[in-house]
């Protein structure tokens, strides 16, 4: 087996962001698990609200009284396909509507800690 140091001294690491997703409430749950089979680590899931008019969430198809944000760290190569895979499923699951954004990490300190939020099992103490 290869030796873990060795091993994270060879690694080239993908680069990592944060996936900002608002949803209505009751599609959370289907929206965690999507972003999750992107190999999605770490989500938080937060009630969100906000001052924007009633016409621009029903442009965003946040028609919903309750809104909830999804905070996800995702792989940059994973990102894009991500995206709109989420930009599909806000425009065809009924009241499943949202936005999605993402804001790239600049620095991971550790190894591990990369390892796991980057879902790179290899890095992962047995």
């Amino acid at each position: 087996m290869e030796d873990k140091k060795t091993y994270a001294k060879n690694i080239a690491p993908e680069k990592l962001e944060l996936l900002v997703a608002i949803v209505n409430a009751p599609k959370v749950r289907y929206y965690t698990n999507l972003i999750q089979s992107s190999e999605a680590n770490l989500q938080l899931v937060v009630q969100a609200s906000g001052t924007s008019e009633k016409a621009i969430l029903n442009y965003l198809g946040l028609n919903q009284d309750t809104r909830q944000a999804i905070f996800s760290v995702v792989r940059q190569d994973k990102v894009k396909d991500l995206l709109e895979l989420l930009d599909e499923k806000f425009s065809t699951v009924k009241d499943g509507g949202g936005i999605a954004v993402t804001v790239p990490l600049s620095s991971i300190i550790g190894a591990l800690t990369y390892g796991f939020l980057s879902n790179d099992k290899r890095t992962i103490k047995q």
